[in-house]
């Protein structure tokens, strides 16, 4: 977590910005609170972005395919707006490094803590799939590690199980 800067938004929709959580080419990801009090991790897209009609449609996408997939081991959306001037998509904060960041600090895990990460990767997976989605960037960094489980994050490049586009590398 980082502090926030001048730059940074005092109000994202309902949420109040507390800090920055990260940051990369498409936005940056605040530690946000609700206005009910709950905490938040609110992705806001960059302003070069913004005007990319292209990009909006993609972080539609994303925010219509977090919504719909559900379970244990994903993270719910808790708010998004995709037409705001600085669209942004809010899911429930989950506490813990990224299974990246852990392997990087503390080394290869053990294989009972595989075996069991894999199981409740694979619910996840069945949950994108049960709502008719491909998750199409399951990787360390888009897998949290929470003190009861991990969380399988980041649909922004999902696409529904009929769809024919094509990915490629980078």
């Amino acid at each position: 977590m980082r502090p926030l800067t001048p730059e940074d938004p005092r109000a994202i929709g309902t949420y109040r910005p507390l800090a920055r959580l990260g940051a990369g080419g498409m936005g940056v990801v605040y530690l946000a609170r609700a206005s009910g009090g709950a905490l938040a991790a609110v992705k806001v897209i960059h302003a070069e972005h913004a005007a990319d009609p292209a990009f909006r449609a993609r972080f539609r996408r994303e925010a219509s395919a977090a919504r719909r997939v559900g379970g244990p081991w994903t993270v719910p959306v808790t708010g998004a707006d995709t037409e705001a001037e600085a669209p942004w998509l809010a899911t429930a904060f989950v506490p813990g490094p990224t299974l990246a960041e852990a392997v990087a600090e503390r080394g290869a895990l053990p294989a009972a803590t595989v075996r069991a990460l894999g199981v409740r990767l694979a619910r996840a997976l069945g949950a994108a799939h049960a709502a008719g989605l491909v998750h199409r960037d399951v990787k360390p960094g888009n897998v949290l590690l929470a003190a009861d489980g991990p969380r399988l994050i980041d649909f922004g490049i999902a696409r529904h199980t009929g769809a024919t586009a094509l990915t490629a590398t980078g």
